[in-house]
């Protein structure tokens, strides 16, 4: 069992940051002490000395310069059936440097059961090996072929800083190459926990005394891009596992079909414990899902999603935790959903007593988000699917409180008047947590040419008269002007402003259909925020760490512009 180690960073002179078309890079630190009393020194005139290292059998194992700035790691650093199985410090490179991967980054053993696991001593994040990235690093990836995982056990420390965020890119991103909306430019990322997932058994109820895996059975789940020699697991009964910390960290051009159908998405949380640190991350120009999370409990402040091809944020298996304040925008011709969540994993496959047994005990997914704006695209078809806003189903019991749907682009096709909507409630389970109450929105207004899918139940004619029998509004007019682009700027539509269009703007300034509007902010934490969505002009969070928004910063106009 390796022990993680603390590093300690120690800098001389502070930092030096140099600007390079937008982005902020920072100098490397100096001297890095590891808990060992190991020290890398920098600048010492070895044009090596700034590429990481570690240590194996006694032999160090590095990157190498290649001449230009950057530095370059092969399968022999780190690969498949090359997993890192030591703590290891990537630092910032000076002058807009790159740490270019030639194989994937793959952290930590991957432990195929809960009896390997236990002879290794990994039973939660810790155990295995860190990988810690200094604020301002770039990591970057050659095909889609490549992506990083973080196996359970292990932890990833990527804390960068509004003015240096870390960067996981492709090399074609880099070299200057890349277009964009360019996806499957490498794979992503997938960070694998001890948490809970429904497609295991467990006795006890979620939360409470005594929950805990059933004796004798496994909790090793296959992850997303699971083939051969890129397999990981995730899975346990540890809500509260630790995965590390990853803030103020931008993944861009991800996405990749691995050789068992599976779809790697930007980032794919399996089983991801509350104890992680998710804040201020953003996924860029995705081939598949920008955030999925498969069970666990991980909390997200500070989210934004740009030109997702499939769903941005998309739940399953039971997860149950908090997303604050998120900004999705979908590209002008594709994406998929804002958000797509299901309740429990397998459902087709479950019969109905375990389905509601799974949801007595608390082991469906029951997220809350608080604070999202969506801007969709009424797209159709698109790389996967339509253009669409919230689909809830298979038994899943969120609550939205404080958030706006919208659509500015002009339909590419109507044909179907429910193929583009904004709320979908699918599924018995589903609908009857509607029903009563467990699944619940709160201080929302919507603005789409097609607000609903049209499923009944209950009394409800669908789902927007079910939404509307509470504290959630939809714009009339949106809905009449079914073809044609909004604006929800100007006139009777005022939800957003500024120059690129993303702030909310305070509520007592809404107005939907030429009036004000008919819903209230719910307070959350003891705050009862003063406008509706993700961010506001007043709290511009987004600023000068995200990549595609500001003009300075990005390849393109956002679509409206």
């Amino acid at each position: 069992m390796n022990r993680s180690k603390l590093f300690a960073v120690v800098v001389a002179g502070g930092f030096v940051a140099a600007c390079d078309s937008g982005d902020i890079n920072i100098a490397p630190s100096t001297t890095v002490t590891d808990s060992n009393n190991t020290t890398i020194e920098g600048g010492t005139g070895d044009p090596n000395a700034n590429c990481a290292s570690y240590i194996r059998a006694g032999q160090e194992i590095s990157g190498t310069s290649d001449g230009n700035g950057n530095c370059t790691y092969g399968s022999a650093f780190v690969g498949p059936k090359n997993n890192l199985t030591e703590d290891l410090f990537i630092r910032a490179l000076p002058d807009g440097g790159a740490h270019i991967f030639t194989s994937s980054l793959f952290v930590g053993e991957t432990f195929r059961t809960q009896a390997e696991l236990a002879a290794a001593g990994i039973f939660e994040g810790g155990d295995g090996p860190t990988l810690t990235i200094e604020a301002g690093a770039t990591l970057a990836f050659q095909t889609n072929k490549d992506f990083v995982i973080i196996n359970r056990g292990s932890r990833i420390l990527a804390d960068g800083r509004a003015d240096a965020p870390i960067t996981f890119t492709s090399v074609s991103d880099v070299n200057g190459t890349v277009s964009p909306e360019d996806v499957q430019q490498w794979g992503g990322m997938v960070i694998n926990g001890f948490g809970v997932s429904n497609k295991c058994d467990y006795d006890g109820v979620r939360g409470e005394p005594g929950f805990q895996l059933r004796a004798g059975e496994e909790c090793s789940i296959e992850a997303e891009g699971s083939a051969g020699d890129d397999e990981s697991q995730y899975g346990g009964d540890n809500d509260d596992d630790d995965s590390g910390i990853m803030r103020y960290v931008v993944v861009k051009h991800t996405g990749a079909e691995v050789g068992n159908g599976d779809e790697l998405n930007g980032i794919s949380f399996g089983g991801v414990g509350r104890s992680t640190v998710i804040e201020n991350l953003q996924v860029y120009s995705t081939y598949d899902d920008g955030i999925e999370m498969f069970g666990g409990s991980v909390n997200f402040t500070n989210f934004v999603a740009l030109y997702v091809r499939d769903d941005s944020i998309d739940m399953d298996e039971g997860y149950n935790g908090t997303i604050t304040n998120a900004l999705v925008v979908q590209q002008a011709e594709d994406g998929n959903t804002c958000i797509e969540s299901d309740g429990i994993g397998s459902y087709g496959d479950a019969s109905e007593a375990k389905r509601q047994d799974i949801i007595a005990r608390g082991l469906n997914s029951a997220p809350t988000i608080n604070s999202l704006t969506c801007i969709i695209s009424p797209n159709r078809p698109g790389t996967h699917d339509a253009g669409a806003g919230w689909r809830f189903r298979e038994g899943i019991e969120p609550t939205i409180n404080n958030s706006i749907i919208v659509s500015t682009y002009a339909a590419n096709n109507t044909d179907d008047d429910d193929d583009n909507y904004c709320l979908r409630i699918d599924n018995e389970e589903t609908q009857n947590a509607a029903i009563a109450g467990d699944l619940s929105l709160n201080g929302v207004i919507i603005a789409c040419q097609e607000p609903e899918k049209g499923n009944a139940f209950g009394t409800f004619a669908g789902e927007r008269e079910f939404a509307e029998s509470g504290n959630a509004q939809f714009s009339a007019e949106a809905a009449a002007a079914n073809g044609a682009a909004l604006d929800p700027t100007t006139g009777s539509l005022v939800l957003l402003e500024g120059a690129q269009g993303i702030y909310s703007v305070p509520l007592a300034s809404v107005i939907v259909d030429g009036a004000a509007p008919t819903v209230t902010a719910v307070e959350v934490d003891g705050v009862t925020p003063d406008f509706l969505g993700g961010v506001s002009a007043a709290d511009d969070w987004t600023a000068g760490w995200t990549y595609g928004i500001d003009p300075a910063n990005r390849g393109q106009a956002l679509p409206w512009e």
